[in-house]
């Protein structure tokens, strides 16, 4: 066998393969001895079949099979044991690429287009300047964190008079015209509704100061201006029939429900932060501004490793790509889309592989590895994150490690962690290492910047 690279210019060449019949001899006959034992031919016991019978059956099959192994082999050992740095995929060659005959051919040559990374030199130094957003973490964001601590410590309370987001819950009868109760008409018993989500602030104002015994009139059609769903959940009966019910109805108050929130104490505290992290709501609110704050940061990061790149493609420049292998490529991966697909989108493509070139080569230079504990960890954050999101952030650790073991168990999963364990160590790196603008910015102009 023999495998040779010949360079076309700076970023393509041809990888050429040659194989004589030594090389994939031994390999087809071991195939046909073991076709030829489980062979089911009529008139043969199996194991029996002649081997001339079971050549002329399955010989040229076998021989694409072990020649293309070969083939697939040589190329990708000759660019891993050579460190070429190829782009895509090795394609076979339209010009140079000669028949293959299995039938009659013992020699064979197999040419193919490689696509080859640009050479160019990337550095960064204290020289360089990049913004870095610091969110401002206002009282604002901390009095609605809190309020959330609180409203999960709250509870519901019966009281006497109604006030707005309170529930109420009575006897709902539909009317005549002169609001007498209508023989036969609609009535639900345990009525539930909450008058601060109704459309109409005419209906709503209805049932303010409304006390339990009260018996008031109004419009369920007007009140939640004709919504189907919101009418056919009140009334009992299906959105059809719902939304042409338009009749006065009355309302008799049986229960009124409001929902405390609760007060911080020691326990919201603990459960936030853990056992005797802080003593007094000051310290709390400290604590919350802290949190808020770090969970920002991985955001501030995200707009900083964008500004890296930008300033990092603008100085690299216009790389040279062999286009023309890389655009074969994308028609192999999108053989559903069309030649404007191909046309319209390989520009975008490009700017991208040469930010993955980029990337690579200062993942290299700060000698970046990722080790199985740093995707675990990657893990164990996102599972944290997103229980912080619904307030819960003391989450067990051994919560957080089954949760994360879950997640390991998806490849599509360990494939995201690898890339956001290797973002998060080069971000880290490339902020030691140029020169930190900081600006202070408010997390609604941090968000326009997306826009």
């Amino acid at each position: 066998m023999n495998v040779s690279l010949q360079n076309i210019d700076k970023v393509s060449a041809l990888l050429t393969v040659k194989l004589e019949k030594a090389d994939y001899e031994e390999k087809v006959t071991k195939s046909l001895k073991h076709i030829r034992q489980k062979a089911q031919v009529p008139g043969f016991r199996p194991g029996m079949v002649p081997m001339g019978l079971v050549k002329k059956m399955y010989g040229k099959g076998v021989l694409a099979e072990e020649v293309n192994k070969l083939v697939s082999e040589a190329v990708y050992n000759y660019i891993h044991e050579n460190k070429v740095e190829v782009l895509g995929e090795p394609l076979p060659n339209e010009e140079k690429q000669t028949p293959i005959d299995f039938d009659t051919m013992e020699e064979f040559e197999f040419v193919f287009d490689v696509a080859l990374a640009p050479e160019f030199d990337v550095e960064v130094s204290a020289a360089d300047k990049v913004d870095y957003y610091d969110i401002d973490v206002t009282d604002e964001m901390v009095d609605r964190q809190i309020k959330m601590y609180k409203q999960r410590n709250g509870k519901y309370e019966k009281v006497d008079t109604y006030a707005d987001n309170d529930l109420l819950k009575g006897l709902l009868a539909e009317l005549n015209e002169d609001h007498t109760t209508k023989e036969g008409g609609i009535q639900v018993e345990g009525a539930v509704m909450m008058p601060s989500y109704m459309k109409n602030d005419e209906q709503k104002a209805i049932f303010a100061n409304a006390k339990v015994n009260d018996v008031l009139v109004f419009n369920p059609n007007a009140a939640w201006d004709g919504n189907a769903a919101e009418l056919a959940s009140l009334l009992k009966t299906d959105k059809e029939k719902a939304v042409e019910m338009k009749s006065d109805f009355s309302f008799q108050v049986e229960e009124i429900t409001r929902f405390v929130e609760g007060e911080l104490t020691q326990d919201v505290f603990d459960q936030v932060l853990g056992k005797d992290a802080v003593k007094t709501e000051e310290e709390f609110r400290s604590k919350v501004k802290e949190l808020i704050a770090r969970q920002f940061v991985s955001d501030s990061d995200y707009k900083f490793l964008l500004d890296v790149r930008k300033m990092l493609t603008d100085k690299v420049g216009k790389l040279e790509f062999a286009d023309s292998v890389l655009k074969r490529v994308m028609r192999l991966n999108n053989a559903d889309k069309d030649e404007n697909f191909i046309e319209e989108n390989y520009g975008k493509s490009i700017e991208e592989l040469t930010w993955h070139l980029i990337k690579e080569k200062l993942v290299r230079a700060n000698d970046i590895k990722v080790e199985q504990a740093d995707i675990t960890e990657a893990a164990k954050d996102a599972t944290r994150a997103q229980f912080a999101q619904y307030g819960m952030l003391n989450v067990p650790d051994e919560l957080l490690e089954s949760y994360a073991k879950e997640t390991l168990k998806k490849k599509e999963s360990v494939d995201g962690l690898v890339n956001r364990v290797i973002e998060v160590k080069l971000v880290n790196a490339l902020k030691s290492q140029v020169t930190l603008e900081h600006k202070t910015v408010s997390v609604e102009d941090f968000n326009k910047m997306f826009e």
